[in-house]
């Protein structure tokens, strides 16, 4: 097995025991970074020197038996909208110069920074992180790791196709509407948007508290134990969690209420390959102790509200651009920019009373329901390069993402767990959505989905 093939447990226990070192697991992961650049686009930059200055460090700490903490020494890549010291944050744009200090980490760059991480590259997403699929005008166009004609997703799309290929094994991405899990299901990884406030966010996103930083890797309950810490910069930012989400990995799912709702009831066509899949994985749910229930939580689509929140946001991020920078935007971004611009603060009220009101339904929900389990994203991966399936008569990202976006208006933690592939090799993922606060039960459900080899990833 290649050292790129490894977990970040796998390489942290391969340092301890001597069999490897921190230096030659990033020369590995840069190797792949680079090797894959040219055909999938993954990465808006390379930090190499940086990385193997940092790894060095790493491995004189493991030789001396002081690592300076749980990912001492684990190639990570930070998507291109988190702050990374010391190097630009473009966020995609031609709009934002790369000039200036650049003297300040993210909350959870910093985390990482503190246990030791090596940060081996800025991975690609669409202009501010705008939609579900990652192109954009600085840096073209990120295609899938299983077939590079089609999209990775997005906005996370860099990040899921860097993990998917073995450039590094730990990821930062964000996610707004589905953006981490979206990817993570088109490019067949493990994903997890947290519970708004467990992983602290600065600066504050324009797109509000939609927004969400969460893992890519299948070490995800290791690094939700390392970002997932408070940072005084995010006033919304949670208590840490009162244990170790890797220790709580064992518990299973035995006893647990599970809700199976395979279109929410009926209101979306899943493609049969999806829901199959999906089907089978909770069907091991079950095997595995659960008490599975198909049933719909009481919800109509809220896109609309969603859109007055999103687009709103989107016309904040550009507000202060002159009109020739403006016209150097995504032509889409600047086209919701607009609808955002003639939103009226009632219409954002509005938007929030549809949100608050759906936030209601879930809580009652999960007063009965442990978890909800759907798909992910109804449909695998699309041609690269455009928002919305060509015939799918949608113009916008959203028509095609309706089980995510929900849960970015109620702040609930939802995973997605690769649970097969379709006719053509395309992966399929699954989505896991539990109350607020309980991220350790979607951990815990597909920690089970994985040792019961029921997914390509783990958790």
């Amino acid at each position: 097995m290649e050292l790129t093939d490894l977990t970040a447990v796998q390489l942290l226990d391969g340092y301890r025991r001597g069999e490897f070192s921190p230096v030659e697991a990033t020369t590995a992961a840069l190797e792949r970074a680079a090797r894959i650049q040219p055909e999938v686009n993954a990465f808006a930059r390379l930090l190499s020197e940086d990385a193997l200055e940092r790894a060095r460090e790493s491995a004189g700490r493991w030789r001396r038996g002081e690592p300076a903490g749980l990912v001492d020494g684990v190639p990570v890549t930070v998507k291109d909208i988190l702050l990374l010291r010391g190097h630009p944050t473009l966020r995609g744009s031609r709009t934002v110069s790369a000039d200036g200090v650049w003297a300040e980490d993210a909350p959870s760059v910093a985390r990482l920074r503190e246990q030791g991480a090596v940060f081996i590259g800025k991975t690609t997403t669409p202009e501010y992180g705008w939609k579900g699929v990652t192109d954009s005008p600085l840096t073209g166009v990120t295609r899938n790791p299983h077939d590079p004609a089609r999209t990775a997703g997005g906005s996370s799309g860099g990040s899921a196709a860097a993990v998917a290929l073995g450039a590094g094994p730990l990821s930062l991405g964000t996610d707004g509407g589905g953006s981490v899990r979206i990817p993570a299901a088109f490019c067949g990884i493990f994903g997890l948007k947290p519970t708004y406030g467990r992983v602290p966010l600065y600066p504050p996103s324009a797109f509000g508290t939609l927004s969400h930083v969460g893992p890519m890797t299948r070490d995800a309950a290791l690094l939700l134990d390392v970002i997932g810490r408070p940072d005084a910069r995010d006033w919304s930012a949670l208590p840490a969690a009162p244990g170790s989400f890797v220790a709580a990995l064992g518990s299973g799912v035995r006893g647990l209420r599970v809700a199976y709702s395979p279109s929410l009831g009926g209101q979306v066509a899943v493609r049969p390959a999806v829901a199959a899949a999906v089907r089978r994985a909770v069907a091991g749910l079950a095997d595995s102790g659960a008490y599975v229930e198909e049933t719909d939580p009481d919800l109509a689509d809220p896109v609309g509200a969603f859109h007055t929140l999103w687009f709103s946001g989107a016309a904040r991020v550009v507000q202060g651009l002159p009109p020739d920078r403006r016209a150097l935007l995504d032509p889409g971004l600047r086209e919701i920019c607009g609808a955002g611009a003639r939103l009226s603060a009632l219409d954002y009220l509005a938007a929030v009373d549809v949100r608050m009101d759906l936030g209601r339904r879930m809580g009652r929900f999960h007063e009965t329901y442990d978890l909800l389990v759907t798909p992910t994203v109804p449909i695998t991966a699309f041609e690269a390069g455009a928002e919305a399936p060509k015939g799918s008569g949608h113009r916008r990202w959203t028509g095609w993402t309706p089980f995510t976006y929900p849960f970015n208006l109620t702040q609930q933690p939802a995973a997605s767990v690769p649970v097969g592939a379709d006719e053509a090799g395309l992966p399929i993922g699954l989505q896991l959505v539990a109350a607020r606060h309980r991220d350790d039960l979607v951990l815990r459900a597909a920690h089970t989905l994985y040792t019961a080899g029921l997914t390509r990833g783990g958790s």
